[in-house]
């Protein structure tokens, strides 16, 4: 089974929850983000875990795939970062979720660190690029505290 390349566009909080999903545990090197402010736009270039191909994956024993995958920002004001050294380019960032609101973008690291885009509205683009290729490795997740019964 087969899936297509990503390419999806973000314009309010709901579609960012989307985006959030596909690309949770992407692995960021800071050398492939930057914040170009005279077009208003932050750009990256993320090694997407492909988690909508990740079952069948998983049922059929093959490896898991991971992909390139550019996202662009548009209509950015101002970039706030947390815990992110951009003087270390070759720091490589797990992306854990992207949150927003109608004001800004989080992108939020593991390790307490955080990048903060603060846009005039939301308008991202998000593509497939390259061909992809194959890890063992899965990412996992906690499922959080217990239930009593």
């Amino acid at each position: 089974m087969s899936h297509g390349p990503l390419k999806l566009a973000a314009t309010d909080p709901d579609d960012i929850s989307v985006l959030s999903a596909l690309l949770q545990d992407s692995i960021i090197p800071v050398s492939e983000m930057i914040y170009l402010v005279t077009e208003c736009r932050f750009v990256l270039v993320a090694n997407r875990f492909r988690w909508e191909a990740s079952n069948y994956a998983k049922m059929s024993g093959i490896s898991f795939e991971r992909v390139r995958c550019g996202v662009s920002f548009d209509r950015v004001n101002k970039v706030y970062r947390r815990n992110i050294d951009l003087r270390d380019q070759s720091r490589e960032l797990d992306l854990l979720a992207l949150e927003a609101t109608s004001e800004y973008v989080d992108l939020i690291f593991a390790g307490n660190a955080a990048i903060r885009l603060h846009v005039e509205r939301i308008l991202c683009h998000a593509e497939d690029f390259g061909e992809t290729w194959q890890t063992q490795l899965r990412p996992e997740h906690e499922l959080g505290d217990a239930t009593e019964n």
